[in-house]
């Protein structure tokens, strides 16, 4: 009897290849023949799940961005039953930063795709619409914390929320670089938490 192959896990194989090709040496040379190489497998398979280059850069992103949600999902469900609302802002802007070595490896993959972000409308489009979300996830939890008097009234919350997602993306890139440690990083967040939920106690690092 033939083995079923597990389309997802193929497509996940071939994406974890492009993520490595990326983190050593970028993609702007990246080949589908290099691709199929570093996967394993045959370049008429690459092609059967992907297509062309193109599709497959932005077919390996999409595959990048779910697996973040999902770490993150899994992250933010150890906070427990019911974080403060603080907690849970803290927990998403620090995703953003590489504190370990899966975020780390992920956010070297993200540097790497920035170069097509600038010349790839597809990819662009895939690039421009996460910050919004993220500001937008960020300025309801600060808007709830207005309603529970966690956060001054005077605040405004999309601001805010802009801000800290800025800056978490900025710390980002001074800790990849080295200039900054992740304990550095954490504790820049944590200082500007504290000025936006100046009513909340702190949580720990």
């Amino acid at each position: 009897m033939p083995r079923q192959v597990d389309h997802d896990q193929r497509r996940r194989q071939i994406a974890e290849a492009v993520w490595r090709l990326a983190a050593r040496g970028g993609l702007e040379d990246v080949t589908l023949r290099q691709v199929a190489a570093e996967a394993e497998v045959s370049a008429r398979l690459l092609q059967y799940y992907f297509g062309t280059r193109e599709q497959l850069l932005l077919g390996t992103l999409e595959i990048l961005n779910e697996d973040a949600e999902q770490r993150a999902r899994e992250r933010l469900a150890k906070l427990g039953e019911a974080p403060g609302t603080q907690a849970i802002v803290r927990g998403v802007l620090l995703e953003l930063l590489p504190l370990d070595k899966e975020r780390r490896n992920r956010h070297v993959v993200y540097a790497a795709y920035f170069v097509r972000f600038l010349t790839d409308p597809a990819l662009a489009e895939v690039a421009r619409d996460a910050p919004r979300a993220l500001e937008d996830l960020l300025a309801g939890l600060i808007a709830q914390g207005q309603e529970l008097g966690q956060v001054p009234r005077d605040i405004d919350a999309a601001a805010e929320a802009a801000f800290l997602v800025a800056g978490a993306d900025g710390i980002q890139t001074t800790v990849l670089l080295g200039q900054r440690s992740p304990e550095e990083a954490v504790a820049l967040i944590d200082h500007q938490l504290a000025r936006v939920f100046a009513t909340e106690t702190q949580n720990p690092a």
